[in-house]
């Protein structure tokens, strides 16, 4: 990382200066199949560079791909050029200042130890395997392995390395068109159980030979799948941060150390869940530790970074929400579609959006598996369908949760390939609020 040390030893010959840089070693596997075959595979590397220099309580920030000593001279040329005339912000403090270094640990390079030959080979398991019913698959397998260096004016220096691997199949039937999902990645391969992979999506597979239908708007009893509470547990944590909070934005604004949900609904941030992706620093280098969010239904912390604590004067611990985990209830999962007289099981939310952040309303559609319970049993395919709720609404209406939580990965396809992990059960949540069907599969 001599880019990183050449940008430093510029920004050191200038004392009136503090700053950040982060420098970001990423490579990726990426395998993307269609219709049961190999699309194409991609293997890409990039190296980032990012700074942030700051003037007294001025700031600039650059970004470089795959830098040289030519581009780092003449960014940092244009930054000293630029700060002088920038306004000040009048909340900056200081620069995190925790030098506490994560524990060391073993990382494995995952593109390594699921290669090509063995991704499409569990893929060729699979393709076999739905077959039978008339279906196909589609989706991606993924492994990353990725490197980072962090330091800055005030002596961190910090390097943390993952791979993390996501695999996600969508099995089509070619002729209803009816969709199913799965997914499973973390960062121990050893953790994922190829048959009851396979298990579970072939009991999806079996609930799309029944009849598909429409429903009314209105609102239903529902099974929402792991995959579903998680994404839900993602947007709601955007106002467990101290910058939601300062922007007023926040669900959480003055309820802190209040119940706001049932006492069976606890959330944490861990890092350390061996079946997650690791985090070993947050933000701005801060060390990553287990952080209580919600225990048993009290709302117990913000997620606060050095420069929110200093603006609200609320503890530092640089959580980021990267490994939100539920933590599972006592019921299985078919007690739970059991106890439903009429109501929906929804496997996959699609298309998410605030409607209002600070009262967590939010629309979005169901697909890739919505099935009608009848008398504690799926008996229909249901057409993907609207809705719009406000998510503190459903978890205060979550009834019970599933004796035991699955890691399901989320991915982001921006500058990088990026993947994280959270664990969820399966919930049962009363008066789920469905505005209409969209009539179609």
């Amino acid at each position: 990382m001599k880019n990183l040390e050449y940008l430093k030893n510029l920004l050191d010959a200038h004392p009136e200066l503090q700053y950040e840089i982060i420098e970001q070693y990423w490579t990726t596997d990426f395998l993307r199949f269609y219709h049961s075959q190999t699309n194409y595979n991609i293997s890409k590397e990039v190296t980032s560079l990012n700074a942030t220099i700051y003037k007294g309580k001025k700031s600039f920030s650059f970004m470089l791909d795959n830098a040289n000593s030519q581009t780092i001279d003449n960014a940092v040329q244009d930054a000293l050029s630029i700060i002088d005339k920038l306004p000040e912000d009048p909340y900056f403090v200081d620069l995190e200042n925790d030098k506490t270094l994560a524990k060391p640990r073993e990382v494995i390079n995952n593109i390594e130890v699921v290669p090509l030959k063995l991704k499409t080979e569990v893929l060729a398991r699979i393709a076999n395997a739905v077959a039978p019913y008339n279906f196909d698959i589609f989706g991606s397998f993924v492994c990353n392995y990725q490197k980072y260096r962090l330091v800055n004016s005030n002596g961190l220096d910090k390097i943390s390395v993952s791979s993390p691997y996501y695999l996600e199949v969508k099995a089509v039937h070619n002729k209803s068109q009816v969709t199913v999902v799965e997914a499973f990645g973390g960062e121990d391969f050893q953790y994922f159980q190829e048959r009851n992979f396979l298990d579970k999506l072939l009991q999806k597979i079996g609930y799309c030979a029944y009849d598909i239908v429409d429903i009314e708007p209105g609102t239903y009893d529902v099974i929402l799948a792991p995959r579903c509470l998680g994404e839900f547990t993602q947007y709601l944590a955007y106002g467990m941060s101290a910058r939601a909070l300062d922007q007023h934005s926040s669900f959480f604004e003055g309820k802190l150390n209040q119940k706001v949900f049932p006492e069976w609904v606890s959330v944490c941030d861990d890092p350390n869940d061996p079946e997650m992706i690791h985090k070993d620093y947050g933000s701005n280098g801060h060390i990553y530790r287990y952080l209580s969010l919600i225990d048993q239904g009290i709302f117990r912390n913000f997620m606060c970074d050095n420069y929110y604590s200093h603006k609200t004067g609320l503890p530092k611990n640089g959580n980021t929400g990267s490994c939100l985990k539920i933590e599972a209830g006592e019921k299985t999962l078919d007690e739970l579609i059991g106890s439903i007289k009429r109501g929906l099981f929804i496997s996959s939310l699609h298309y998410m959006n605030f409607i209002n952040p600070k009262e967590t309303s939010i629309t979005g559609l169901t697909r890739d598996g919505t099935f009608l319970i009848e008398n504690g049993k799926i008996t229909k395919v249901v057409n993907n369908l609207r809705f719009t709720e406000k998510i503190a609404r459903i978890f205060e209406h979550i009834q019970a949760l599933e004796n035991r939580s699955h890691p399901v990965p989320f991915s982001g396809n921006y500058s990088i390939f990026d993947i994280e992990t959270v664990k969820s059960p399966h919930a049962l949540v009363k008066d789920f609020n469905i505005s209409s069907s969209t009539k179609t599969i």
